[in-house]
C-alpha cells in the first residue's frame, strides 16, 4: 500500500491517493482533478473509489467529475444525500474494493453532521485512516461553519467522534484533509499527517473528557469564516461542473472587477483606480473570493510575462469561473499608488507625533500582540464596513499586519478612498512591538 498526498497550501488542505495492487482510492479531491488523475496514471493505478469525507465548506469538490471521467465508484456519507449518483457510505458497513482492499465508513459528525471518516483495510487489517475534518493533527475540525446556532451541538458530537477514532490501533496512519493554514481547523493544526497513537499522546483536545469543556475550547476563539464558504456547501450538494479552461485571453480594456496580481512593489508604483491589489501567492484565491462580490466578471492585471494560470486555478477551486481575461499594460491609467517601507523606517514614522496606524490582522492575532493607539479593523471588515472614521485622510496612514500581505491589499482600498497609505512590508506588528521596546529603535 502507498499513499500520495497533494497539498494545496492556500486552502490548508490535502487530497490523498491510496494505491494497492493497481487499485486506487482518491480521497477529498479538489476541482482541478487533472493533477490527481495524472499521478494515478503515472503509477499505473486504476481508480476504484473516489471518496468524500463530507460536503466541503472551503472548496468545490472534484469528486463527481473524477468519478465520471474514470468510471470509479463515487462514495459519499449517506447523510450527505447529494443530488447526483453515488454510493452512500453507512456507518461500519464495509464497501469491498477487491484485491483485499475494503473501505469501512465510520460516522464522525462534528465538523459537519454527515461527516464520515474511512478506515482502509488491506486483507482485513487496518492500514490507513482518512479523517477529513474530524481528528486532525493536534487539533480537530471546527464545528461552527454551519452557523452559531448549531455550533455547540456539533462540538459535542465532535467530542464523541474524536474518541471513536482514538480507539483505533495506535500504529494506524492518520491522514486528515484539513491541516495547517486551513480556516476549517478549530485550534490551529500542526503537521500534516500523524498516527492514532501520536494523537492519543499529544492532541490536547483528546485530553478533555467533559463534552461541555471540549465545546468551550473549540468555540472559545473561532477564526473568521471566509465569505465564500457559504457558497461551497450548496455547490457540493448540487454538483459542480468540470474545471473551466485555465488559459484566458489578453484584453486591451478591463471588464468588471479588476484584480491586480502583480508583485506589491509593482502595484505600489501604480494601479488602476478602483482595482483590488491582491499579489499572486498561495492564498490569492482565498482573498479574492473573500473580498470580491460573487458571480461577477473579473479581469486580472498581470505583468507582461506573468503566468496567470495559477490565479485562474485558485479561483476555480472555490467556484469562481468568471475571469474574462488579463490586462498586461495599464499605460497611463496606473495612477493609484501607495508606499512600501521596511521595519526601521516604519518605526521611525510611527514615533512621529502625528502618526496614525491601521492594524488589519485577525482579532485572534491582535490578542497576542497589540500596539497602543492602533486603529484595528480586520482586512475583510475594511471592505464591508469601510475605512474607520478615526483615520484622518489628511495624514498618511501606516498599515501593518503580520508580513505585509494583508496590509498591501488594504492599501489599495485606502488609496482609492483618498488616503495615503504606507505599508510595512516584510515584517509585522509583533516586529514593530519588539522594535519599540528596543532602546535603539528610535
Amino acid at each position: 500500500m502507498d499513499v500520495t498526498s497533494f497539498r494545496t497550501p492556500g486552502l490548508g488542505d490535502q487530497t490523498y491517493l491510496l494505491s494497492h495492487d493497481g487499485q486506487g482510492v482518491l480521497v477529498d479531491p479538489q476541482r482541478d482533478i487533472g493533477r490527481f488523475l495524472e499521478a494515478a496514471a503515472a503509477r499505473d493505478v486504476e481508480l476504484r473509489f473516489v471518496v468524500e469525507t463530507h460536503l466541503h465548506n472551503d472548496y468545490v469538490s472534484g469528486a463527481e467529475q473524477a468519478a465520471l471521467r474514470t468510471g470509479a465508484e463515487l462514495v459519499l456519507p449517506a447523510a450527505a444525500a447529494p443530488a447526483y449518483r453515488h454510493t452512500p457510505a453507512f456507518h461500519l458497513e464495509d464497501i469491498p474494493g477487491g484485491a483485499g482492499l475494503t473501505l469501512r465508513p465510520i460516522h464522525t459528525p462534528g465538523h459537519t453532521p454527515e461527516h464520515t471518516s474511512y478506515l482502509v483495510l488491506i486483507d482485513g487489517e487496518p492500514a490507513a485512516l482518512f479523517s477529513g475534518g474530524s481528528l486532525l493533527v493536534a487539533s480537530a475540525g471546527r464545528p461552527d461553519l454551519l452557523g452559531p446556532e448549531r455550533a455547540r451541538s456539533l462540538a459535542r458530537l465532535q467530542h464523541r467522534s474524536l474518541r471513536r477514532l482514538a480507539a483505533l490501533p495506535p500504529g494506524l496512519a492518520l491522514y486528515p484533509t484539513h491541516g495547517e493554514g486551513s480556516f476549517c481547523t478549530a485550534t490551529g493544526a500542526g503537521r500534516l499527517t500523524s498516527t492514532i497513537g501520536a494523537e492519543r499522546d499529544g492532541n490536547p483536545l483528546l485530553a478533555i473528557d467533559d463534552p461541555e469543556k471540549f465545546a468551550d475550547t473549540l468555540l472559545a476563539d473561532p477564526m473568521p469564516i471566509p465569505a465564500f464558504y457559504r457558497h461551497m456547501g450548496p455547490a457540493n450538494l448540487l454538483g459542480v461542473p468540470p474545471m473551466p479552461p485555465v488559459q484566458v485571453p489578453d484584453l486591451d480594456e478591463p471588464n468588471g472587477h479588476v484584480v491586480d496580481l502583480r508583485p506589491r512593489h509593482v502595484q505600489a508604483r501604480g494601479m488602476l483606480p478602483g482595482s483590488y491589489g491582491i499579489e499572486l501567492d498561495d492564498d490569492f484565491g482565498t482573498w479574492t473570493g473573500w473580498l470580491l462580490p460573487r458571480d461577477e466578471p473579473i479581469t486580472l492585471v498581470a505583468e507582461p510575462a506573468q503566468d496567470v494560470t495559477e490565479a485562474v486555478t485558485q479561483l476555480a477551486r472555490i467556484g469562481i469561473d468568471t475571469v474574462e481575461g488579463v490586462v498586461r499594460d495599464l499605460g497611463r491609467a496606473a495612477v493609484q499608488t501607495y508606499r512600501l517601507t521596511d521595519l526601521d523606517a516604519f518605526v521611525k514614522l510611527l514615533l512621529q507625533p502625528d502618526a496614525q496606524l491601521l492594524d488589519v490582522r485577525m482579532p485572534g492575532e491582535r490578542e497576542q500582540t497589540r500596539l497602543a493607539g492602533a486603529v484595528e479593523r480586520f482586512l475583510p471588515d475594511l471592505f464591508t464596513q469601510g475605512v474607520p472614521a478615526e483615520l484622518d485622510p489628511e495624514r498618511p496612514v501606516l498599515v501593518a499586519c503580520a508580513s505585509g500581505r494583508r496590509a498591501a491589499i488594504a492599501a489599495g482600498l485606502l488609496a482609492r478612498e483618498g488616503y495615503r497609505p504606507i505599508v510595512l512590508s516584510g515584517a509585522g506588528v509583533p516586529d514593530v512591538a519588539a522594535a519599540l521596546h528596543d532602546p535603539d529603535a528610535a
